[in-house]
């Protein structure tokens, strides 16, 4: 039941507007309450994939960071008698979210899922978001797929998820299956759909994170593949961007210049286009932060702050608009302080931290892999961030929430089962690298 939640979850996080609080609803209501059931019928099941381990430091260190960040969040809630608000005035209870995620995450570890079920989610997920994209693009012609969601958060969840599958492509590689080259063609497709996503929602600030993705993705291959195929592959897949960039049905190369000169107006003194506002919001939200370092101006505060700085002149009046400042740490850093970003850079450290020692740590392959996909997930949302506040909004907070807790339940039951069999294996035999 784990499994499905997580497969149906990842695969429509992007494709179904709803799946990002349905799914994870349904969880919380049904299948967290039925895992008593489940684990009366344990015992009837294999013991290598069944029988359940305790919670380490490492898994207690991403519970205290869900708590702390939802923990501090919910407190300035209370403190501003205000929920956090999306972009139509609608309030949502964002941050009970990490709170339960804590919840989920520790539910997911009692009996991890398979790695094969995060890879086949990734990739059906790449996969129904390229073809919407290229759908809206090509057939209804709209000028940026969006799939009726907030376009940055479309395209960023598009690279995420295309990045991620071909992560998937080195998994399907190392399988040795005769229908391993069949799925590692659809992994290759499932990427290039969600990289084309990407490009077609015409979200620029998430293409900046691409050559990073390519490089982690180039550091978990060392071992898996050979060198040649390893160079090979990040030229070809370069070659692939560069072209797309400048075909003009991308709308690529436009979106690029015109972030030139709306980033050249504003250093003449004209805050226009969505550049324009972001470098002005950036410093309003800045000016406010000096103001209240420590705590922050509450949920409720920051919106009063900026406009008494549009009533003074010191920002420009065309981010009244706004309810967020399109950046995470400025964005926190206004309405919560140095204690809210000290709680967001625990969110994005300790897993940041934990997946970067497994991939350092000459472990399996599928441990390897796994950890490069949590790598994935964290630099991508830092890199998100830094011109979108991907934290404020539900599906891009429920999109890094997921991805983490499903790369890292997954990894650690791999890890789980690895010890298993080692413990299974004749002395003296070393365990084979899969």
């Amino acid at each position: 039941m784990r499994a499905l939640m997580l497969l149906v979850f990842i695969s429509l996080l992007v494709v179904l507007p709803s799946a990002h609080w349905g799914v994870p609803l349904f969880g919380l209501i049904l299948l967290v309450p039925a895992s008593a059931v489940i684990r009366l019928s344990a015992a009837t099941r294999k013991p290598l994939d069944a029988a359940p381990f305790n919670l380490e430091r490492d898994d207690w260190r991403w519970v205290l960071a869900l708590l702390a960040y939802g923990s501090l969040w919910l407190l300035d809630v209370i403190r501003s008698r205000q929920w956090p608000a999306d972009t139509t005035g609608w309030t949502i209870p964002l941050p009970l979210w990490p709170l339960l995620a804590a919840v989920f995450l520790i539910w997911l570890l009692r009996y991890p899922p398979g790695v094969r079920v995060f890879w086949v989610a990734v990739c059906c997920g790449a996969l129904g978001a390229g073809s919407i994209a290229f759908y809206e693009r090509l057939i209804l012609g709209k000028a940026r797929a969006s799939n009726d969601l907030n376009p940055i958060i479309f395209g960023n969840l598009s690279l995420l998820l295309g990045s991620l599958s071909l992560l998937a492509l080195l998994w399907c590689l190392r399988r040795g299956h005769a229908r391993s080259l069949g799925l590692a063609l659809l992994a290759l497709l499932a990427g290039l759909f969600g990289i084309a996503g990407s490009l077609l929602s015409g979200t620029r600030g998430g293409w900046v994170a691409l050559p990073f993705l390519l490089i982690l993705w180039f550091r978990t291959s060392r071992g898996l593949l050979p060198a040649a195929w390893r160079y090979s592959a990040i030229a070809a897949l370069a070659v692939v961007f560069i072209v797309a960039v400048w075909l003009p049905s991308t709308n690529v190369a436009p979106r690029l210049a015109e972030a030139v000169t709306e980033a050249q107006q504003f250093q003449a003194g004209d805050s226009r286009g969505s550049v324009g506002l972001r470098l002005e919001m950036w410093r309003g939200g800045l000016t406010l932060w000096s103001e209240k370092p420590w705590l922050g101006w509450t949920e409720s505060g920051v919106i009063q702050g900026l406009h008494a700085l549009i009533d003074s002149g010191e920002i420009s009046s065309r981010v009244h608009r706004y309810r967020q400042l399109h950046s995470d740490v400025i964005d926190t850093g206004a309405r919560r302080g140095l204690m809210g970003v000290a709680t967001l850079l625990m969110l994005y450290g300790v897993p940041l931290w934990l997946f970067w020692g497994r991939l350092h740590s000459g472990c399996r392959a599928e441990t390897q892999l796994m950890a490069g996909a949590g790598l994935m997930v964290c630099v991508a949302y830092i890199d998100f961030g830094l011109s979108q506040s991907m934290l404020r909004d539900p599906l891009g907070l429920s999109g890094y929430l997921g991805l983490c807790l499903a790369c890292w339940a997954s990894l650690r039951g791999t890890e789980a089962r690895a010890i298993k069999r080692a413990a299974q294996q004749p002395a003296g035999r070393a365990p084979t690298r899969h």
